[in-house]
């Protein structure tokens, strides 16, 4: 996992993907870690191949890709079929999983009202993830309260929509930042990290 810290220390940055046009702005992109947010069990392969002979790093969101059921199998797919660095996912079980397996992990979390706020504390610090990603990533005040309450680096996601969003996320406490706006993947001023 350092590999990957150091990577988004260097750039925080991600470049998320849902369709070839993103793949294809993704390579020669400044991001050095792509989120694969589409494809099927057919095209992940491939798709995964492409992100890594451009040496990026390459996390597959499997709760995304088709034909994938949301068990330790799909896990076992990704890894033992593509040279994917980690997964993203919703659920435990299958953060688990990849853990187990060697793989990074990032779990998504929805902040939709203050059940989820509330909750976050004991779900997140109990888990063995990597980093966790918040969506939406635009609420600065929120983000700032999670980063000081867990150790666990957090990734901005979600309605991203300009260069204050990302700057705005990256003051308030997180290493990094995912959007599917290639407009944003080159973002070139001097971007300021106050997290940990």
């Amino acid at each position: 996992m350092n590999y990957i810290y150091e990577s988004l220390k260097k750039y925080p940055i991600i470049s998320a993907i849902k369709n070839e046009e993103g793949l294809k702005a993704c390579l020669n992109s400044k991001c050095e870690v792509v989120f694969i947010l589409h494809g099927n069990i057919c095209t992940i392969e491939g798709i995964v191949d492409t992100v890594k002979s451009a040496k990026k790093i390459a996390i597959v969101h499997v709760d995304l890709i088709e034909g994938l059921s949301n068990s330790d199998i799909a896990v076992q797919f990704i890894a033992s079929n593509t040279l994917a660095d980690g997964i993203i996912s919703t659920k435990s079980n299958m953060l688990k999983s990849a853990k187990e397996r060697g793989l990074m992990t990032i779990q998504r979390v929805f902040m939709i009202d203050s059940i989820a706020y509330k909750n976050f504390h004991v779900h997140v610090n109990k888990s063995q993830i990597d980093f966790v990603e918040i969506l939406p990533g635009v609420m600065p005040k929120i983000l700032k309260n999670l980063t000081k309450a867990s150790n666990i680096p957090v990734i901005a996601g979600g309605l991203i929509s300009d260069e204050e969003d990302i700057q705005l996320s990256l003051e308030s406490g997180a290493i990094a930042v995912s959007t599917t706006d290639t407009d944003l993947w080159n973002y070139g001023k001097n971007l300021i990290h106050t997290n940990k």
